[in-house]
């Protein structure tokens, strides 16, 4: 796939999601709800698949990244909303996702630099302790609401913010894994002493990996904050960084159309399940593992989907 047939389909998918949101008001709240939920995961389970699938890293602590760009993001709203017109909403909003984007990607620059000189197991087991390091302290802050949570946040996502970032965000990590730039990140998954051997910086490619999805991963918090207009510590726990690995094994590590479909089948299925609420997350993780023993190589991951070349 080409950089303008790419660009061509961001504006293809923009478009469609711009019409789409003008008709959402025809549709019942709790499905268009629902639907900006997956957005929401969408944007998640894709940057995270550029660190541990395009990368090979072994990230726990999406969750946190989320975290500090879905706090920046509210926090900034309820300061400036007082302050400024009713008119200039959009600019807020829009001022405070990049915000929560670039805090994000500071906090994913001071934990990767230290950290990502390691691997596997042990890069695991830091990033999940810096996860639950954010939340230990957003639980902490009484400036954010503490244990009791962050409530008054403006509900200014909708269908078109929610899918018009994952078009956006599907559009810059596919553009950077596919661009001749994007081949160290390919190089680093592959064989990491191969590509420090012919010349690649393989921290160098990790932290940027590590940067740019965590950037992503603000942005979607920044967007649940506005969606939710709550926010509570126990909302970006262990089990949520899990449930966005879940998504990035399930699609097929480094298949960024698989990533997308599984990021969809995993927000829905819970809503399916909700008839049966005393079996609901006991039939949802039985189905979950099925799916992992039956294809461990990723339920989507037919072809080389998300590394076609440039």
């Amino acid at each position: 796939m080409t950089h303008s047939s790419t660009k061509r389909m961001l504006v293809i998918a923009l478009m469609t999601v711009t019409l789409a949101s003008l008709c959402t008001h025809w549709f019942n709240r709790y499905y268009v709800g629902v639907a900006i939920d997956i957005g929401i995961n969408i944007i998640l389970a894709v940057s995270l698949n550029l660190i541990n699938g395009h990368t090979g890293q072994f990230s726990l602590g999406h969750a946190g990244f989320m975290a500090v760009g879905g706090y920046t993001t509210a926090k900034f709203a309820l300061v400036m909303q007082p302050i400024l017109p009713t008119w200039l909403q959009p600019v807020i909003f829009i001022a405070g996702l990049l915000l929560g984007g670039l805090m994000a990607a500071a906090a994913g620059l001071a934990v990767g630099v230290p950290s990502l000189r390691l691997r596997g197991d042990y890069l695991a087991i830091v990033t999940l302790g810096f996860g639950e390091i954010i939340r230990v302290i957003f639980q902490n802050t009484e400036s954010l609401g503490a244990a009791t949570g962050l409530t008054g946040i403006p509900a200014w996502t909708n269908f078109g913010w929610a899918w018009g970032g994952a078009a956006v965000t599907v559009f810059v990590v596919a553009s950077l894994v596919n661009s001749t730039y994007g081949r160290g990140f390919i190089a680093v998954h592959d064989d990491e002493v191969a590509a420090g051997a012919s010349g690649v910086n393989p921290v160098r490619y990790k932290v940027t990996a590590f940067v740019i999805g965590s950037f992503f991963a603000g942005i979607a918090g920044g967007l649940y904050a506005h969606h939710k207009s709550f926010l509570s510590p126990t909302g970006f726990d262990f089990m949520k960084s899990i449930d966005i690995v879940v998504m990035v094994i399930l699609g097929g590590m480094g298949r960024t159309a698989g990533v997308i479909i599984a990021a969809v089948l995993v927000t829905v299925l819970p809503e399916f399940l909700r008839g049966m609420a005393e079996y609901r997350m006991i039939i949802y993780s039985l189905l979950i593992i099925g799916l992992m023993i039956a294809r461990p190589q990723g339920l989507f991951s037919f072809g080389k989907l998300g590394r076609t070349k440039a």
